[in-house]
């Protein structure tokens, strides 16, 4: 399987079904920072359940519209990042993340969305990467501001979570934003 490296004994890899116990322990590790954000953490609680999350987004990546990657650090999957739509048809993907404590603070997360922006525009011809999240979580923000992206707007409690509607804030990069490195 590839392996893409993010440096710093950082890599980026597909995350399949076959390894729900890795990522059950991950999720463990990571629940109360990852939980208010991404809505499956808190349904991936036991093997089964963990299983079928992996399982959502291998589907998805059959039919072309979603794909999973975890993030290992030293060997430890410490978070990942995902195509959560991919329309390619309509030109549009939406790209997500998370990541545990101990893979904080190292761009791990800036690194692997660079790959999955880059696969999306450059490989596969899209024209709109949307990234989107709460306007309190600062650090996703942070990411969609450091590849290049602009805020387009917010939705207003678009999303709900533990019995509260929040806010949404959409940010997006075109095909048209991005620059090419000129030759030579």
């Amino acid at each position: 399987m590839f392996s893409v490296s993010l440096g710093g004994g950082a890599e980026l890899r597909p995350l399949e079904p076959w390894q729900a116990e890795e990522f059950l322990r991950h999720i463990d590790r990571a629940r109360a920072t990852v939980d208010p954000w991404i809505p499956w953490a808190s349904v991936s609680t036991d093997l089964a359940s963990a299983r079928a999350t992996l399982q959502r987004y291998a589907d998805l990546a059959a039919r072309d519209a979603g794909r999973l990657f975890g993030i290992w650090l030293d060997g430890t999957l410490v978070g990942g990042t995902m195509f959560v739509g991919f329309d390619a048809a309509a030109g549009v993907c939406e790209i997500g993340c998370w990541l545990e404590p101990a893979g904080q603070g190292r761009g791990l997360v800036t690194g692997a969305a660079r790959v999955l922006v880059d696969w999306a525009l450059r490989t596969r011809g899209l024209h709109r990467v949307e990234w989107r999240c709460r306007p309190d979580n600062a650090a996703s923000s942070s990411v969609a501001r450091r590849l290049g992206m602009r805020l387009d707007g917010v939705l207003r409690e678009a999303y709900p979570y533990a019995g509260v509607r929040h806010d949404t804030e959409v940010w997006s990069l075109l095909a048209t934003d991005v620059v090419e490195a000129p030759a030579g």
